[in-house]
């Protein structure tokens, strides 16, 4: 590990000391505001415990994508889809910073490269610990691993429940929403997009 890294690990440590203790805060606010007594005895660690709760719900803020690869990519003459499928995923709407979760599923067709398998994972996990909504969530991974593999093709397919949906609003506990972004041969090649869908059982 260089001293670089061990630099910016450091800034970054401070830095999530200083927002976790501004978001303590802000936490025994909103408890007082609800007319709760932050000093009672079942609420005495809450505002910190929820600070580090919403820190590590969003801790895709501070990731990027060079580090979450972490040069994971292999040369490979492979020219057969990739899957990952049932990546589980767990992500806050930005409307109402409730939770959705659900599954993933991520194909892409390589073109001399191929990715480590828990980086695609990884990279769900980045963009998924962040205030989402989910159709921006499919985009930003299909075309992040498009842009990392230099795919020929990618299939991103999220299917997720809503708790803004569920418990609130017009409260149905039991729908879900999936969404789908095909890019390159995936959107142009109907045989290619169809193997995928077909694979994935969708």
């Amino acid at each position: 590990m260089n001293a670089e890294f061990d630099e910016t690990s450091a800034s970054r440590a401070v830095a999530d000391g200083r927002s976790v203790a501004e978001l303590t805060d802000l936490y025994r606010s909103i408890l007082e505001q609800l007319g709760e007594d932050p000093g009672r005895d079942g609420l005495l660690g809450t505002p910190e415990r929820a600070a580090r709760a919403i820190s590590f719900l969003t801790k895709g803020y501070g990731e990027s994508v060079d580090e979450v690869v972490n040069n994971a990519l292999f040369e490979s003459d492979l020219d057969e889809i990739v899957i990952v499928k049932d990546i589980e995923l767990y992500s806050l709407c930005e409307h109402h910073i409730l939770p959705f979760l659900g599954k993933c599923h991520v194909g892409y067709l390589p073109q001399g490269r191929v990715l480590g398998l828990s980086k695609v994972a990884r990279i769900v996990d980045m963009f998924a610990r962040r205030l989402q909504i989910q159709e921006s969530l499919t985009q930003q991974i299909a075309q992040t691993i498009l842009d990392v593999t230099g795919a020929a093709g990618v299939g991103v397919i999220v299917e997720a429940q809503h708790l803004c949906m569920a418990m609130r609003g017009v409260a149905k506990q039991h729908s879900s929403m999936q969404t789908s972004v095909m890019l390159g041969s995936f959107r142009d090649n109907p045989p290619t997009r169809s193997e995928f869908l077909r694979l994935v059982g969708s």
